[in-house]
């Protein structure tokens, strides 16, 4: 298994609980963004830049990410394509996206886009807190558990 990260928006404390996961079980960790991001000295952790662009990123994990692989992203339609190629996805707050959800996440996402292109103001998400922090944690090592099982 491989992690790819989608490193444009990913919390830094994430990416540091993602660092000493990848160490701790010898899983080779990828973080994918349009700007150089700086990753431990280790042969598992790499950062990958990719040219500026909308959704450069995300199509290079689309890409690269194969079945088995977790993707650690907030992007619905990322976490769509990544899931049909038959990787597991993760968002930054520990929330998992799979196959049984994934629809009725991308079908909230479009209405939400539709309300906010007729000019109503919808809001953004909740700040990001300690709470989603072990929640991630806690998300992340059950599924590392679930393949060294």
């Amino acid at each position: 298994m491989q992690i790819w990260v989608d490193a444009d928006a990913c919390p830094r404390v994430i990416r540091d609980i993602l660092f000493r996961a990848a160490t701790r079980t010898a899983t080779s960790l990828t973080l994918v963004a349009n700007q150089m991001i700086s990753t431990p000295p280790s042969p598992l952790i790499r950062s990958v830049q990719v040219p500026q662009g909308f959704d450069v990123a995300d199509a290079e994990i689309a890409r690269r990410a194969e079945p088995g692989d977790l993707v650690i992203t907030a992007d619905i339609p990322l976490a769509a394509q990544v899931i049909e190629r038959g990787a597991r996805v993760l968002d930054p707050r520990g929330e998992s996206m799979t196959k049984e959800n994934i629809r009725e996440r991308l079908s909230m996402r479009d209405f939400m886009q539709g309300l906010r292109d007729s000019g109503i103001e919808t809001g953004g998400p909740a700040g990001f807190s300690a709470a989603d922090s072990r929640s991630f944690a806690a998300a992340l090592d059950r599924l590392l558990a679930q393949r060294r099982a």
